[in-house]
């Protein structure tokens, strides 16, 4: 390398660009297992048809968000990791059975998705200096909402006509309670990561206008 050359950008990612593509390509596969045999994906009455449009969609949104808003950014690996993270081990869990078979599995999957998917959006649009009150604030209006998102699609799709629904409401709390808790916990070790200078080579959306720059704040 000259001296006038610049030195390539430590990015710090290691093997996740390849665990995202994995994860992906996983996802993908298992999804088109449970359509074609639902007994052995264990997802029969449990709105398989919902998740195998759903879960692409939410898999591949950072992708697409990257190419429309961002793309002269490097391409945030880590977040997009995250996301994909939460639909691959819900379709996985159902695979292996784990949802009927280990009795706390369903609680642990609503506090670490919710965590996950909070991670991913504090990643995406705020500033490495923001403060703590900001990024728990971000954590809250985002994981609550994807909570709520979730118990209100569970419902819809499959729990209003399950022999569950009788306990659907205690169990709804519990499962709001806990994704509430995995968002702070997320925004607390987002936040304590940046601080120690890890973290810092995905960065938020360009404030480039009004919208962006809101949420980048």
């Amino acid at each position: 390398m000259s001296a006038g050359e610049a030195a390539p950008a430590r990015t710090g990612l290691g093997v996740v660009p390849g665990l995202t593509v994995t994860a992906k390509a996983g996802l993908v596969l298992l999804l088109v297992l449970a359509m074609l045999h639902p007994d052995l994906g264990n997802m029969r009455d449990k709105a398989a048809g919902l998740r195998a449009v759903g879960y692409p969609l939410i898999s591949f949104t950072i992708p697409v968000l990257w190419w429309a808003l961002w793309r002269d950014r490097p391409f945030p690996w880590l977040a997009d990791l995250l996301v994909t993270v939460t639909c691959f081990t819900d379709v996985l869990g159902n695979r292996l059975d784990l949802y009927d078979s280990v009795v706390w599995f369903d609680d642990w999957m609503h506090f670490m998705n919710t965590g996950l998917l909070t991670a991913a959006a504090v990643l995406l649009t705020m500033r490495r200096t923001s403060t703590l009150g900001a990024v728990l604030e971000r954590s809250l209006a985002f994981g609550v909402t994807a909570a709520l998102a979730w118990e209100l699609a569970e419902y819809f799709a499959f729990l209003s006509t399950s022999v569950e629904r009788n306990g659907a409401y205690a169990d709804t709390l519990g499962d709001l309670s806990l994704g509430t808790l995995g968002a702070v916990l997320a925004g607390v070790a987002v936040h304590a990561l940046w601080r120690r200078g890890h973290l810092l080579a995905e960065e938020p959306l360009r404030p480039s206008s009004p919208l962006r720059e809101s949420l980048a704040a």
